[in-house]
């Protein structure tokens, strides 16, 4: 790892047993994170996404999830060869992260002020009035008054309830942010005043960012680095620029022509056809081959291996390789 890199992950590989069989959900996925970058994992719905993130920071659900192979480095340690009481120490320290669903990441029983006092109170030796303090400075941070420390999840609409989630993320100002999909739940509106809040906070703390969406439009306003993740793997992996502006992969060219583009007049768009493959029984080539536009022989007998078609711009298809 060079000094610049925050997070590190290779080769990791995350299953789960269902119902006696193996679901094969993260595949021999690598990611790079500089400090201060956000890096977007973009993909369908079972891609595997919030898995990598649950992997990095060892919260699988036991005993279903297991790790089979891998590292994960952050700032020069292997997360995945810590013992479990040191790693307790970096959850919600130096390693946070913001679930997906605002309305069930909040204890309904306690009140808000008191769920962001508790990583607090956890990693910061402070004195209960310092520690509330520091809660209340956090709700005002993310636009929540302070008087309603007090308050209870039920008394706050979706929005103001994913803001609280941000604020108990960032309560010990982390070095990395592990971001799932935190403004699905939201209207457009408010999405985007959570999407400015979390730039603006992420510039203060100099925090690192993870950011886990299925949304392109996400992609574009918060991250630097992308990676397409679809059945477990990295299929296309670069900057935004390269994403967005040279998009190489069948299927990263699929998620573009899905969206609606505002200045061109077209009567359909153009949706990828089928469906994510079986995670217990995938493909054995290429993941993407049975729903590809370009799928050839040689793409349904083996997996592509992922091919630099620019300075750090990687895409696992022949075609590319073929420079095509």
């Amino acid at each position: 790892m060079s000094e610049q890199t925050l997070l590190e992950v290779k080769n990791l590989e995350v299953s789960y047993q269902a119902g006696g069989k193996k679901v094969c959900a993260v595949n021999g996925v690598n990611l790079s994170l500089k400090k201060g970058e956000t890096l977007g994992l973009v993909g369908e719905t079972g891609a595997g996404k919030t898995t990598i993130a649950k992997a990095i920071l060892r919260i699988l659900p036991q005993p279903q999830g297991s790790v089979n192979a891998g590292e994960v480095w952050v700032d020069g340690e292997d997360l995945l060869k810590m013992p479990e009481g040191k790693m307790r120490k970096i959850r919600g320290k130096k390693i946070s992260m913001i679930f997906q669903d605002p309305m069930t990441s909040l204890n309904p029983i306690r009140s808000v002020g008191d769920q962001i006092s508790e990583a607090i109170r956890l990693h910061e030796k402070l004195p209960k009035s310092e520690v509330q303090k520091w809660a209340v400075d956090m709700l005002e941070q993310v636009g929540i008054p302070g008087a309603r420390y007090s308050d209870y999840p039920h008394q706050f609409s979706g929005g103001m309830k994913q803001r609280v989630v941000i604020a108990m993320a960032l309560a010990c100002h982390p070095e990395l942010l592990l971001a799932d999909e935190p403004t699905t739940a939201l209207d457009v509106t408010i999405q985007a005043q959570v999407l400015d809040m979390m730039n603006h906070l992420k510039e203060e703390y100099g925090t690192s960012v993870v950011m886990i969406t299925h949304d392109l439009g996400v992609i574009a306003e918060m991250c630097q680095t992308v990676a397409v993740i679809y059945a477990g793997e990295v299929i296309e992996y670069g900057t935004a620029r390269d994403i967005f502006n040279h998009p190489t992969h069948p299927y990263t060219i699929g998620l573009f022509g899905s969206l609606i583009v505002l200045d061109e007049d077209v009567e359909r768009l153009s949706p990828i056809p089928g469906l994510m493959p079986d995670p217990t029984d995938l493909p054995k080539g290429c993941k993407f081959a049975p729903r590809c536009p370009t799928c050839e022989e040689r793409c349904q007998r083996a997996a592509p291996e992922a091919v630099e078609i620019g300075e750090g711009h990687l895409v696992k298809c022949f075609r590319a390789k073929d420079g095509e």
